[in-house]
């Protein structure tokens, strides 16, 4: 049948190759072909050399009728054509079976290299609370990369370039280097002739608009539409504008909202607006009323109703006048003031408005003292003491606990060791 019966040469080099036993079944060879192609794809930094080998491998390995020549005579069999011959396909078009065209975003080209997707563009926007509240609309002018339109991305005047001998057109070179006895360590890297692209395109040749750079710098605008309800780290994207390259999946544009601190409202709790407003005592207990300027500029009119005590660091909520929903912006969150009580300074009241106030408020809780009992008691003066001299002491305390405790580790580590005595 084949003229003559071959030398039986290594039948499991294949097998080693996609890391299977030679009785690996179809759906065990699909398996590791899959995993170990991903891992070694160019396009993912991966080894070329190494990806070529997994496609030849496979590619005999998945046909029985090469698989059964390979199994008996070796590889030898199948380059001098029996089974139809070594291996013919673009390793490219075997991984494009498993995956399609758009594995790792992009698709084949005649020279067997794949699309990649550019690098996204991140901006940070810095936003008012105001602009979040009403929406708006924002210019914003960027300098991108754009392909040349005189060349069309190609480099040069004719369109002509050579695959570079530095690299033979991958873009990325190998290199080893021996670090240690029987060690041998392998290193990819961008090739520096062709910087990555894979081509070499003369001086005489090159585009006189973008000197053989395939892009020029363009600017351009855009509306940046901030809807009503947006929040702080919310993203905004205008897909595909971003810096464009030849043979490359255009990345996007994305805007950070960056929420500037307001200097009277603040935002927590998803679509709730809190604002402090402070009392006098009088307004805390006999009531009050005061004009709000809200973030659209209406000005809301907060009071108390009569009869109604306000504590010191007490919440009220209004409700539908907080931040509007993102989706739904006819529905608002609350309003919620917290209001902080100011009480008057001590020597304000004389003797006789103190007991004209005392008429009116409750009674004192506390018991009157007997006689005999203020006898029986010692003259004290009360002082004012700050927040601040009350943290202080307490930070000194601690410290000098502290120091004590660091003294008596001292003290066990100076003293005396027994040790006992051997036999």
């Amino acid at each position: 049948m084949f003229g003559r019966v071959p030398k039986k040469s290594d039948n499991t080099k294949f097998y080693e190759v996609l890391g299977v036993p030679k009785s690996a079944s179809q759906d065990e060879l699909k398996k590791a072909y899959k995993k170990a192609a991903i891992k070694n794809h160019p396009d993912k930094g991966g080894d070329p050399e190494k990806f070529k080998e997994l496609a030849h491998a496979y590619e005999v390995l998945s046909d029985p009728e090469k698989r059964e020549i390979y199994d008996q005579y070796g590889e030898d069999a199948l380059k001098e054509g029996m089974g139809g011959g070594g291996s013919s396909h673009n390793p490219f078009d075997i991984f494009e079976s498993f995956f399609g065209g758009g594995a790792f975003g992009g698709g084949g080209s005649s020279r067997g290299r794949r699309q990649k997707r550019g690098e996204d563009v991140v901006h940070a926007l810095k936003v008012s609370l105001e602009e979040l509240y009403n929406g708006t609309t924002k210019k914003l002018s960027l300098s991108r990369n754009a392909i040349c339109s005189k060349c069309k991305g190609k480099g040069s005047k004719s369109g002509a370039s050579s695959r570079c001998y530095g690299c033979q057109g991958t873009g990325m070179k190998i290199t080893t280097r021996q670090i240690g006895l029987g060690m041998i360590q392998q290193m990819q890297h961008v090739c520096p002739e062709c910087r990555g692209s894979g081509e070499m395109i003369s001086d005489r040749d090159r585009c006189p608009q973008c000197k053989g750079n395939k892009v020029t710098q363009e600017k351009k605008v855009l509306e940046v539409h901030i809807e009503k309800g947006m929040r702080d780290g919310q993203k905004i994207t205008f897909e595909g504008q971003a810096d464009e390259a030849p043979d490359t999946i255009t990345g996007d544009i994305v805007f950070v909202l960056e929420q500037k601190k307001h200097p009277k409202f603040d935002r927590k709790f998803g679509d709730d607006l809190y604002v402090d407003h402070n009392l006098s005592l009088t307004e805390a207990l006999c009531g009050f009323q005061f004009a709000l300027t809200h973030l659209d500029g209406r000005q809301l009119l907060i009071k108390s109703n009569p009869g109604q005590v306000v504590k010191p660091g007490q919440y009220k909520a209004i409700n539908d006048e907080g931040m509007p929903h993102h989706q739904r912006p006819f529905m608002k969150g609350k309003l919620v003031i917290q209001f902080h009580v100011i009480f008057p300074e001590s020597g304000v009241f004389s003797p006789e408005q103190c007991r004209k106030i005392e008429s009116v408020l409750p009674m004192r809780p506390s018991k009157h003292l007997t006689d005999m009992e203020l006898d029986d008691c010692e003259e004290t003066t009360l002082h004012d003491v700050s927040a601040e001299e009350v943290k202080r002491r307490k930070e000194q305390r601690q410290h000098r606990h502290r120091e004590a405790y660091d003294e008596d580790d001292d003290d066990d580590e100076s003293a005396p060791r027994v040790q006992c005595a051997q036999q």
